[in-house]
């Protein structure tokens, strides 16, 4: 391991903390979690909110996941960290929208 791998995978760490923190907001939430920034779902929306924030928790853990998985992979091969990052970041934000499109059709009256 030299100092990039190793900076590479705290970097990548500390964005999963991030995204960790988003996902425990899911599951905490009493109201409907958003997706986008400055949007809100309105309650009568949705038919079932802990289990529509407890899906919306699951997407977002998966997704920091990866993010953890990507500095655990570079520590011992910064390729493979650097293409599931990329990975992550540019076919994962579309996985993210899909997935959420997914959960709000499912949860929604």
């Amino acid at each position: 391991m030299n100092p990039e791998n190793i900076m590479f995978a705290v970097i990548t760490w500390f964005v999963a903390l991030i995204i960790g923190a988003i996902a425990i907001w899911a599951f905490k939430r009493k109201t409907p979690m958003h997706f986008w920034a400055g949007s809100t779902v309105d309650p009568k929306e949705i038919a079932d909110i802990p289990a529509y924030n407890r899906a919306n928790g699951f997407m977002w853990s998966v997704y920091a996941g990866s993010f953890v998985l990507s500095g655990v992979l570079a520590l011992f091969n910064m390729m493979a960290g650097v293409i599931l990052i990329l990975l992550a970041c540019i076919p994962g934000v579309a996985g993210l929208f899909i997935a959420y499109r997914r959960i709000y059709n499912r949860y929604k009256c």
